[in-house]
């Protein structure tokens, strides 16, 4: 990750400083332990912003909408059709003011849940310590009960990709988000079905159907005849002749072999090797394995 995060430095043009726990603090435990790394004297706010979450990111939308209000926080809210699986944000339609937090309500009480998008003024650091704590149980409700908690809405898409099935969600919103704005990020021509992500250093082979819903990674090679759909291609991955992917992440390095076939949330770590007619159904791979034969249920392979 800390590599990753340098390739970002350097894209970006910006410093990126890492913040490490020894233990695991919660939600907001990190967040204190990072005090020294956010405040600058400034008085400005800051983002918080869950890693396991995509979405659409208003953030200077976000920053007018807090000096707006004049509260000591601001929440990112979104809609959800079944909101008795998570916490239900209770609000005031008009201001965005939140009145309190339900948890997983039998009873409807809102539509409205915390999409993990926060923008804090430096004094709740005062709030938290630096223990296993939790922001939304613990620092949230002490705001909102002091009236100085407020949400806006997210405009978008939304999706935890904290699951693989979930990931793969969210990986077909965010490219229908792209649709939407007309991104020439998107792949055109004849080998293309629906929206489809290629990075330019990838080689695509002759006869090959890609789509809909895949991103494929940095020098990826996927030779000819190959068909892929609602699945992930990561960085330096080769898949070979005849071989269909779908509903799929194939990790870092991985090669899957000729006429293979892989379906049903079947996941390779890192550096996996799938020999070739090898078929996966909803097989979820340890890294730096070869497979041989078949994985015809769902099953994790040590």
């Amino acid at each position: 990750m800390l590599n990753f995060l340098k390739e970002f430095e350097k894209k970006l043009g910006i410093k990126i400083t890492c913040s490490q726990e020894t233990e695991p603090l919660g939600t907001a435990g990190p967040i204190a332990l990072a005090r020294d790394k956010l405040i600058d004297g400034s008085g400005e706010p800051f983002f918080v912003l869950n890693s396991d979450v995509i979405s659409e990111y208003p953030l200077k939308e976000m920053v007018n909408f807090h000096k707006g209000h004049g509260g000591e926080a601001s929440i990112m809210v979104t809609k959800v059709d079944e909101p008795s699986k998570y916490g239900v944000v209770v609000m005031e339609e008009t201001t965005g003011k939140v009145k309190k937090f339900v948890e997983k309500p039998q009873i409807f009480v809102g539509n409205k849940i915390n999409a993990g998008i926060y923008l804090l003024n430096p004094s709740v650091l005062n709030r938290i310590e630096l223990r296993p704590t939790s922001i939304e149980k613990e620092v949230f409700p002490k705001i909102a009960a002091e009236n100085k908690l407020y949400a806006m809405v997210l405009p978008g898409f939304w999706m935890d990709i904290g699951q693989p099935k979930d990931y793969i969600t969210g990986l077909r919103m965010y490219l229908e988000s792209l649709r939407k704005k007309s991104s020439a990020k998107l792949s055109t021509g004849s080998h293309f079905v629906g929206n489809v992500l290629v990075d330019e250093s990838a080689v695509i082979g002759d006869g090959c159907l890609i789509g809909p819903d895949v991103a494929i990674g940095p020098g990826c090679i996927i030779e000819s005849g190959v068909r892929l759909s609602r699945c992930t291609i990561m960085r330096g991955v080769r898949i070979k002749k005849h071989t269909c992917v779908s509903n799929s992440i194939i990790g870092w390095h991985s090669t899957v072999g000729k006429w293979a076939r892989l379906e049903n949330m079947t996941i390779l770590g890192e550096d996996v090797h799938l020999g070739d007619e090898v078929y996966s159904n909803g097989g979820v791979v340890l890294p730096h394995k070869e497979i041989k034969s078949s994985i015809l249920k769902p099953e994790i392979v040590m």
